[in-house]
């Protein structure tokens, strides 16, 4: 076991670096940071003088060097818009984006993984069909097209809810949260249901194929042959199976859910990291850019290393392959 996790671990650090090196070369490659600090009419005494007060004339391996340090404490500078550290600027942005991607994953589990289950024990029947169908729609259909949809039925429509924000916020320490609030609830709705359905197709088709496959297996069939219920083969035997192979699914796509939030957010205007990217692809901001990159990597990081030993611990055939092959 801790040989395994040292070996993830290590993987986990080789990714880092990588992508922090695709981070740096933003600054070496896409426009001119004394460019945009001093403008166009700056004398080359000034350019000079900033690219050594930014460290711009040192090599290129000592200058990834201390970007690499400073990344590692979560510097990355000053936004080159609005002249804001850009630790500050994603430390206000990420609870709006952490938030709104949880209660996503919560709703496609909550319906997915029932309405998986329906179409695989009632497969052919009218609500199977139609679950089915749901699924083929959620996934063809474009994640901006689903929100403007919902904003023009539910919120221009019928009036239920908002189109746009985030509601009434409560600080908690450094973290604001809207899920403390009603009008937090209220706002989180659509934005949380357009990021949800795609992931709520996935995870249905998923546990259906699953639960067909392992309904298939001999181990089914010999529950069947000692006389146990519907139920309990069903629910206690096939479910828990099919689970295994969900989880790794569900914890990847939720760094999906918050690496991919960036058209939700556009489209509801909600104040998180996505919406603060846009805005920096925009004006060429590439402090928050690199900072974007390197969070979003971390934390496909640290997701996939919890699920590696989630799934290391659930499926017993690991550890016995690991301990065969020692």
């Amino acid at each position: 076991m801790l040989a395994f996790i040292l070996r993830r671990l290590l993987q986990a650090v080789v990714v880092m670096v990588t992508v922090a090196f695709i981070a740096f070369l933003l600054f070496q490659y896409v426009g001119d940071p004394v460019v945009f600090l001093l403008g166009q009419d700056a004398t080359p005494d000034q350019v000079r003088e900033m690219r050594q007060a930014l460290g711009l004339d040192q090599p290129f391996i000592i200058q990834f060097w201390h970007f690499l340090a400073n990344a590692a404490q979560g510097e990355f500078g000053l936004s080159l818009r609005q002249g804001a550290k850009v630790s500050r600027l994603i430390a206000e942005r990420f609870p709006a984006t952490l938030e709104l991607a949880m209660v996503a994953a919560l709703l496609a589990l909550i319906a997915g993984i029932p309405m998986g289950v329906y179409a695989a024990l009632k497969r052919g029947t009218f609500m199977a069909q139609v679950f089915m169908t749901i699924s083929l729609l959620g996934v063809s259909l474009p994640t901006f097209l689903i929100g403007i949809m919902l904003i023009l039925l539910f919120a221009v429509t019928l009036g239920w809810f908002p189109s746009f924000g985030r509601g009434d916020v409560v600080q908690v320490g450094w973290w604001s949260s809207g899920l403390l609030t009603a009008k937090g609830w209220h706002h989180i709705v659509l934005p949380a249901v357009t990021l949800a359905i795609f992931q709520l197709t996935l995870i249905m088709r998923l546990v259906r194929a699953e639960m067909l496959e392992v309904l298939r297996t001999d181990y089914i069939k010999f529950a069947r042959a000692r006389g146990l219920s519907n139920r309990a083969i069903h629910f206690g035997h096939a479910l828990k199976n099919t689970l295994v192979p969900v989880m790794t699914i569900t914890g990847l796509q939720l760094g999906g859910l918050i690496a991919f939030a960036i058209i939700t957010e556009t489209v509801f205007q909600w104040p998180g990291m996505g919406l603060l990217f846009i805005q920096a692809v925009t004006f060429a901001d590439i402090p928050v850019m690199a900072a974007y990159l390197c969070l979003i990597a971390l934390i496909f990081v640290v997701i996939n290393l919890i699920v590696d030993l989630l799934y290391f611990a659930v499926d017993p055939r690991l550890r016995v392959g690991k301990a065969g092959g020692h």
